[in-house]
């Protein structure tokens, strides 16, 4: 009988340790910010605080004033907060990208350096797994550059600028039209679980591309092969990896569908599964698609609908395959961003349109999600970011 109670209770303890280690605990102050495009009324970074067992927000205010911090990242340690600012210029360069130091007591932001981007309209950022390197995507640019991140905080000048090919457009008929050429446009970027690799999303080439990445010097190079296609006018987007890294999810902002790669972690490759999804609602053609999310446990995806103002909700497959759950609507116009929190019990929507942010509840045994207290005004939000 002793030995029984010892191997249950060893059974209890080994599942409380694999809770912890796939849900953060609870915070009753843990800090939020806000990524949005500026204007005059609008100024930056806006904070907020979040109650983890209760879902409340409460608003801290403006925490940094700078143009246009459409997306945010932290370091590991949550010290520092990186920011692009999504400029067409930057003191007569393309673009730029931002560094802050986090004041926990105030959520204030100090800023600790400001680099050009090598591209205009920078609009996603990632940092590798050492923290010493921030990858930042171009939009209109079409081009990825990556930082030098020192121990303060501060990015120094990008070491490299690295960009996909576009093919060749098909000769036109007999009389008809030339095509136009393919406009290269970076979306987003992410270094994969073993920090060997940068994969990328180029939307207007419809491809994801790879990259080989040295974290040792910070050198880029093309992978072999160097991307893999989806079909013409998908515009892919942003992209999600399922915590095992076995799959890749990318959604397509222009056909508002969720493509499942699997992807080989040794070689660096993608290969399409077959299997894609729309996550518009039956019977709808109209609308596009921005954010993707997995959530924490692996077993729900997330895609935020423009015009059905609308997250699609998905159960995921032991093989990819996705699997319709649900709809539910934003509470305000325009969903861009969103994010779960890292105890995985909630998701706050970013309302672009609407100026506006919103708690929902997310059950645990379905992926789905319940509407929770009153939205909270932020204008014209992009981003969220979770501190841990």
């Amino acid at each position: 009988m002793k030995h029984l109670i010892t191997c249950v209770l060893g059974l209890f303890t080994a599942a409380a340790v694999v809770a912890t280690a796939a849900h953060a605990p609870a915070r009753a102050d843990r800090l939020v910010y806000i990524g949005t495009y500026t204007n005059e009324t609008i100024k930056g970074i806006y904070a907020f605080r979040f109650d983890d067992s209760t879902g409340a927000l409460t608003p801290l205010g403006l925490a940094a004033e700078t143009s246009s911090p459409s997306f945010l990242i932290a370091s590991a340690d949550g010290r520092f907060v990186f920011a692009v600012n999504e400029l067409a210029t930057f003191e007569g360069a393309p673009g730029s990208v931002s560094s802050f130091s986090v004041d926990r007591a105030t959520a204030k932001l100090t800023q600790l350096s400001v680099q050009a981007t090598k591209g205009a309209g920078p609009c996603h950022l990632a940092l590798d797994k050492t923290g010493r390197y921030l990858a930042v995507a171009n939009y209109s640019g079409g081009n990825f550059s990556l930082f030098p991140v020192g121990t303060d905080g501060k990015l120094q000048p990008a070491i490299a600028t690295v960009a996909g090919e576009a093919e060749p457009p098909a000769p036109p008929p007999p009389g008809g039209a030339p095509a136009r050429p393919v406009q290269k446009l970076g979306h987003f970027v992410a270094f994969d679980a073993t920090n060997k690799f940068l994969i990328t999303s180029d939307k207007g080439l419809d491809k994801l591309l790879v990259f080989k990445f040295d974290a040792a010097t910070g050198k880029l190079t093309p992978n072999q092969p160097p991307s893999a296609s989806l079909p013409p006018r998908t515009g892919p987007r942003h992209f999600a990896f399922s915590p095992d890294s076995k799959w890749l999810f990318s959604i397509g902002e222009q056909a508002a569908t969720i493509t499942t790669f699997a992807w080989d972690s040794t070689t660096g490759s993608l290969t399409a599964t077959g299997s894609s999804v729309s996550t518009r609602p039956e019977g709808l053609t109209t609308g596009s698609t921005a954010e993707i999310v997995m959530h924490p446990s692996g077993k729900f995806i997330y895609g935020s609908n423009r015009g059905h103002n609308s997250i699609a909700v998905f159960s995921v497959g032991a093989n990819g395959v996705l699997t319709p759950v649900e709809h539910t609507l934003t509470r305000g116009t325009t969903p861009r961003g969103f994010e779960i929190d890292p105890t995985g019990r909630w998701l706050i929507a970013g309302n672009q349109g609407s100026g506006t942010i919103a708690v929902f509840s997310i059950d645990q045994r379905t992926g789905k999600l319940s509407p929770v207290g009153d939205v909270s005004a932020v204008g014209a939000p992009v981003s969220v970011l979770f501190m841990k």
